[in-house]
């Protein structure tokens, strides 16, 4: 049995880990509270740049845009994996690339190239290290993610598409469906699909300012970069949800162990006393 000494230091390592615990528990709250207001803030905007995308894709048939247009050959592929910067927020980042290596095990088995875009350092080191081929990649986005900071490394893949480069491209993010619940989820960002855009409500259509193809040309581009912004924020929300969550987790644990260790140094306490008191009685007993 360890000495007194060393199970003292022991209980006093596992508290001061227990305060550190506790305190990033608390910011990660703070921080989660934010991140929800953000993607419930940006989520209108999605919804409704959807819906005038899908009104445009519709109203001026004479002109389809090369999103929209269904390739019939699918040899290359595009991903864009979104993880966090930072980790300790359980198996959240785990759960995602775990889920994009399957998917890419699919693609090779299909003998599809694979280029990534990897938005986040966790992801960014994961595939670097598994030797995939990174073609563009975004780290350090901070608590509050700008989309003008995404805007390059979206432009890189859809200007890959638009050369034949990528014949598709998917997106691989957590989805925020509760504090306590996140789910990792692939969506396919290009060709644009019916299901993607909904289904328009009634006969619209718009006035042109120039023109029809130069408006839905970069209508298009917004929307795919507001879908990759809504990923990484409800990324975000996840990743502070996790945190807080593994953190509280970590705290109960950290309290437990200190339980055992003062349930541990009382015994062995208890043990020398005994034993000093023996020796005591038996000196006198001895000399008597």
């Amino acid at each position: 049995m360890a000495g007194g000494k060393e199970i003292r230091a022991k209980i006093k390592s596992v508290e001061n880990t227990r305060k550190i615990t506790r305190a990033m528990e608390m910011v990660a709250a703070a921080k989660m509270r934010k991140a929800q207001e953000r993607m419930r803030a940006s989520r209108p905007y999605a919804e409704k740049i959807r819906n005038v995308a899908a009104h445009l894709s519709r109203a001026n048939p004479e002109y389809e845009h090369s999103f929209l247009e269904k390739r019939e050959n699918i040899n290359n592929v595009g991903l864009i994996i979104v993880t966090s910067d930072k980790g300790l927020c359980g198996g959240l980042n785990t759960n995602i690339l775990r889920l994009a290596v399957n998917r890419m095990k699919t693609w090779e088995a299909e003998g599809k190239g694979i280029s990534i875009c990897a938005i986040g350092n966790k992801g960014l080191g994961f595939m670097s290290r598994i030797g995939a081929k990174v073609k563009s990649n975004m780290t350090g986005l901070g608590d509050t993610p700008h989309i003008e900071k995404l805007i390059g490394v979206v432009k890189v893949m859809l200007d890959a598409y638009a050369v034949g480069e990528i014949d598709a491209i998917y997106l691989c993010y957590n989805d925020f469906v509760n504090t306590m619940k996140q789910e990792p989820r692939v969506d396919q960002l290009l060709p644009l699909s019916g299901e993607q855009l909904g289904t328009a409500k009634g006969n619209w259509d718009y006035i042109y300012e120039p023109d029809a193809k130069q408006v839905i040309d970069e209508l298009l581009v917004r929307y795919i970069e507001s879908l990759v912004y809504q990923a990484v924020v409800e990324n975000m929300a996840s990743e502070q949800s996790a945190r807080m969550v593994a953190m509280k987790a970590a705290s109960d644990n950290a309290k437990s162990v200190i339980g055992e260790l003062k349930l541990v140094y009382n015994k062995a306490r208890q043990a020398a006393i005994t034993r000093e008191i023996s020796e005591i009685v038996s000196g006198a007993a001895a000399v008597g």
